[in-house]
């Protein structure tokens, strides 16, 4: 389970709900896979969509998201530009449509998204996308990729997807951004999207997998391994957080090893390990 993984880690969806469409941006690489995904969700007959992900500013990619209005709302799952970079160019081509995240600064018109509680936007809080859109759209707090990272729980009619930006994608695994992420919220996040077993996930790359709750376990499971095989490379006298990646992700490609150091260091830092001023040094606290 600790080694490194490139393919779907659950069952893909055989199928999307009508209400639910995938449009993917043309920025293929090593951290986007096939390209960000921006899903935009409108029931049938519907006066309104809304979206999820602008994806980068590409004026092909936003012209088609315009081409599918009337769009109500956009929705971010985090700061990533890869996921936001669009948003201020398609806010114009939507004549002012509302940019809403968790960051106010990649919220444009609007108030940021906000937690639990009286007047919150989370599960106890109120419905996201309005009547409008035809669908009942609740956020799910999921920080640790990112520290503004959310999922957004979709249902029409009983029937239920969970939208999972960055926290779950479509194939392999994901990188817990240090320092603004960070492993132990990541872990909770992962404990929470294993309850939504047997709702579909929509990831923000990659394709759509059938089993959110199986693809969570997967995660959590695959995260506990490495930090198995850090405790390891410390005890055999790995010194900087390079040494680490160096040992723990040798079954990785090297020009992916700076993103690995991401997640080491959150590893590290979870584990109690200072990783220093300087960034390198791994002395116990």
């Amino acid at each position: 389970m600790g080694g490194h993984v490139t393919g779907a880690v659950t069952a893909l969806a055989s199928e999307l709900p009508e209400w639910a469409t995938l449009l993917r941006a043309p920025n293929p690489g090593v951290m986007t896979l096939d390209g960000t995904n921006t899903w935009l969700l409108r029931a049938p007959g519907a006066a309104y969509g809304v979206l999820v992900d602008p994806g980068p500013a590409d004026e092909g990619h936003l012209a088609a998201i315009a081409a599918l209005g009337p769009i109500g709302l956009v929705l971010i799952t985090h700061g990533h530009p890869d996921h936001t970079e669009g948003s201020p160019r398609l806010h114009e081509l939507l004549d002012g449509v509302p940019v809403r995240a968790v960051d106010p600064a990649y919220s444009i018109a609007a108030p940021p998204l906000t937690g639990d509680g009286p007047g919150g936007n989370g599960p106890g809080g109120v419905e996201l996308g309005g009547d409008g859109c035809g669908l009942s759209i609740r956020l799910v707090p999921t920080p640790g990729h990112t520290a503004d990272s959310i999922c957004l729980l979709v249902e029409r009619e009983g029937r239920q997807v969970v939208l999972t930006g960055d926290t779950i994608l479509g194939r392999g695994t994901t990188v817990v951004a240090h320092p603004d992420g960070h492993l132990g919220d990541y872990l909770a996040s992962l404990e929470l999207l294993s309850t939504y077993r047997g709702i579909p996930a929509l990831p923000g790359h990659g394709p759509a997998l059938a089993d959110c709750g199986a693809a969570a376990d997967f995660y959590l499971a695959h995260r506990r391994a490495r930090l198995d095989q850090v405790r390891a490379a410390l005890d055999e006298g790995a010194e900087t957080a390079a040494e680490v990646v160096a040992k723990v992700y040798a079954d990785v490609d090297r020009s992916l090893w700076w993103a690995a150091e991401w997640s080491v260091r959150a590893q590290l830092e979870y584990l109690g390990r200072d990783t220093g001023a300087d960034g390198v040094g791994l002395d116990t606290p």
